[in-house]
């Protein structure tokens, strides 16, 4: 899934709130309809099961893989002693700034190392005022260099416009769009969609940077059928999904509402709120990961080489 896409994404539909027909993705409107998974015997929920516990641990092995190639970067770049030491380090920096370790240990890897000896890893950087959060909820309260706050309050924000019990916010991250917040949806569910790279409406809404709505999950196509089965039985008939883009184009997440009854679909009025919720928490975004993350990435230089340093003087 290319989440690099630079075609802005538009908002198009009926003149009113409740409009028949949008210019959004609708893969229920042509070919055959899928049949609704049925419930089986024992034998299928024992099957049922195995694959939950498979796809369980493929997430955690994918979790883990990119903390320890950030971990084996810091070894060798810095000839710290070994993984606990690495591990340390990025704990630290983590626990420091209020970011995760897992987007920590992203960036490390895909930014251009840092000039041998230099003590500043990005020489040059001004400060950047963070983009406005009008529009958000409680956007006068929010803090932009917290994630948290500031993508709960978007998710919000969509679920209010599309009238939704439950949510969530996805993040691009190597390529795939990973589960960061949520609100309304069972374990099974965000433990399905902790990472995703096809087969739903947000990586569809990720592929073509565009507003994405499935007006029926038990019909349309976009699923294949295991996961139409886990978005059903969490109480889900309807999902819609809003890229992340900023004044650049670049798609870096996907909030998604999950409604639980079937829509006909979003008019223009709501279709251009959510527009403007696309582009506020986009541009964010492009914000934070231009400055709160390489904030980061310069203090975890600066204790990376005092440990190496710590270490040699020992």
């Amino acid at each position: 899934m290319s989440t690099d896409n630079r075609r802005p994404a538009t908002a198009t539909g009926t003149d009113t709130d409740t409009g028949t027909d949008t210019d959004t993705f609708d893969p229920t409107r042509s070919g055959p309809s899928p049949s609704v998974p049925a419930p089986g015997g024992p034998a299928h929920g024992e099957a049922r099961a195995l694959r939950e516990q498979v796809s369980a641990l493929g997430h955690q092995v994918r979790a883990r893989t990119g903390v320890a190639l950030a971990q084996g970067i810091l070894m060798g770049r810095y000839g710290l002693a070994d993984a606990d030491a690495a591990f340390a380090v990025l704990r630290q920096a983590s626990q420091s700034a209020n970011v995760k370790l897992h987007q920590i240990a992203a960036a490390l890897s895909a930014a251009p190392a840092p000039a041998p000896g230099h003590t500043v890893w990005f020489p040059g950087r001004s400060p950047i005022a963070p983009p406005s959060l009008a529009g958000l909820h409680c956007a006068d309260t929010l803090d932009p260099r917290n994630q948290a706050q500031v993508l709960t309050a978007a998710l919000t924000r969509v679920r209010e416009i599309t009238e939704a019990d439950a949510g969530n916010v996805q993040l691009a991250e190597n390529g795939t769009l990973r589960m960061e917040r949520h609100h309304g949806h069972p374990q099974a569910f965000t433990d399905y969609f902790a990472f995703v790279e096809d087969n739903t409406s947000c990586s569809r809404a990720a592929e073509a940077a565009r507003q994405v709505t499935v007006r029926d999950v038990a019909t349309a196509e976009v699923f294949d059928e295991e996961t139409r089965r886990v978005i059903l039985e969490s109480g889900s008939r309807a999902c819609h999904s809003v890229p992340l883009t900023g004044a650049d184009g670049v798609v870096r997440g996907v909030i998604s509402s999950h409604l639980a009854r079937p829509v006909r679909g979003f008019g223009q009025a709501r279709l251009a709120a959510l527009e403007e919720t696309q582009h506020t928490a986009g541009e964010w975004l492009r914000w934070y990961r231009s400055t709160v993350v390489l904030d980061v990435l310069e203090d975890l230089h600066r204790r990376a080489r005092d440990a190496a340093g710590a270490a040699g003087d020992a």
